[in-house]
């Protein structure tokens, strides 16, 4: 392929054979995201991780931009997962360039690979733009946020992100075979909106979270704040309540509170500074149950607004895969998946998020922690990755068969 450059993750790699062939082999899965695979690891990378155990999938993220002439990166990672980075021209004065660009590196990229059998995986509408004369298999959508609440270009998307959000999406549930919802108010959004919409709710690496359980070694950047603590793991943006944190800094001075993760789509000179709220920035994800396994209470403190209305936030189920006590704001999945369990304490006004906090560090007050651990435990026995997947694949393959049989 022409201007195509193919690197691994290590030196052996870097010659990357050819796959499949066989008229048994599963398709290929190519996957159209605005999320860059190594910004964080959030669903697709759980997800398509999963799928390249046993057949080939190519991640194509959104274009870079100013490369004189176009091209294609294209990286396998140590997973087996194939990430495709467009790179296209800077500017144009027409408008449909950059759809028309990708599109013919898309062909190249089919033809080098012998890319024949697929389905196509959607995480953006907007590539609709290129691929919608492709004829795959089968096409999934699996929507992970509502478009119309995008304040701005997505966390980890390129900022060149198409305006008219919704169209696209429009466009996209009319190629679309099945539609997946990371939560259960996007579903409810979408169900009216096509045939065969089922919700998936982010899965949680268990064994991974499961980790802080069992007394590892803090990280030195952590050991020296003092108790109690509050933790938070999470994109650091607009979607977070900064009112509410700093109210509870403010009344619970003697409480610290962690924040970890990447600050985006806000002017970290924004931040509220209080002595007790401690920002150490992105960590990887092998190391985040070395943080919450010196948290005292884990908090999930979102804004109640429309940009929130519809999320699915993971943070929860990682912070009781961990056995790390939660509190949340009402946020809607939340509430449903753990809050109406009593697993997840909800709270919304400063005075009832610092009580609920204080009942969950005062286990004399009421709170069985064993007891709530086990019930932890039982809630969460079915959302693994693994088993997510594994149900996914089964409607995929139910799909096919109303399809071609």
């Amino acid at each position: 392929m022409a201007n195509t450059a193919v690197t691994g993750d290590s030196a052996e790699e870097n010659y990357m054979p050819l796959l499949g062939g066989e008229a048994d082999d599963p398709p290929d899965i190519v996957c159209l995201s605005r999320l860059r695979w190594d910004f964080a690891r959030q669903r697709p990378q759980h997800l398509m991780s999963r799928s390249a155990r046993e057949r080939r999938v190519f991640f194509v993220e959104e274009p870079v931009f100013g490369s004189t002439v176009p091209g294609l990166d294209v990286r396998r990672r140590d997973c087996g997962v194939f990430v495709v980075t467009p790179r296209l021209r800077e500017g144009s004065d027409d408008a449909e360039a950059p759809a028309i660009e990708q599109a013919l590196l898309l062909d190249e990229l089919f033809l080098e690979y012998e890319v024949c059998d697929y389905i196509l995986w959607y995480y953006t509408a907007a590539a609709v733009a290129f691929t919608w004369r492709l004829d795959p298999l089968l096409v999934v959508y699996d929507c992970m946020d509502e478009p119309s609440t995008f304040k701005s270009a997505p966390t980890g998307a390129n900022k060149s992100a198409p305006t008219g959000a919704k169209r696209r999406e429009a466009e996209l549930l009319k190629l679309a075979d099945v539609v997946f919802t990371s939560g259960q108010g996007l579903y409810e959004a979408k169900r009216r909106l096509h045939h065969n919409v089922h919700p998936f709710p982010d899965g949680v690496d268990l064994e991974h979270f499961r980790q802080a359980r069992r007394g590892i070694v803090e990280p030195v950047d952590q050991v020296h704040i003092g108790r109690p603590r509050l933790g938070f793991s999470g994109m650091i943006d607009e979607r977070l309540d900064w009112e509410l944190l700093t109210a509870i800094a403010e009344a619970r001075p003697d409480w610290q509170i962690v924040m970890i993760g990447p600050v985006v789509e806000i002017d970290p000179a924004e931040l509220p500074r209080r002595h007790n709220i401690h920002y150490l920035g992105d960590r990887s994800y092998k190391d985040l149950p070395a943080y919450f396994s010196g948290w005292d209470v884990a908090v999930a403190p979102f804004a109640r607004n429309e940009s929130t209305r519809l999320i699915a936030p993971p943070e929860a189920s990682e912070y009781l895969a961990a056995g790390v006590p939660t509190v949340s704001t009402s946020i809607r999945d939340v509430e449903l998946l753990y809050g109406r369990r009593d697993l997840v304490k909800i709270a919304d006004a400063p005075d009832d998020f610092v009580a609920a906090a204080e009942r969950l560090m005062n286990r004399r007050a009421g709170y069985d922690y064993d007891v709530w651990l086990d019930r932890v435990d039982e809630t969460l026995a079915s959302s693994a990755w693994s088993e997510t997947w594994a149900r996914m694949m089964n409607l995929i393959d139910l799909t096919l068969k109303k399809l071609y049989f």
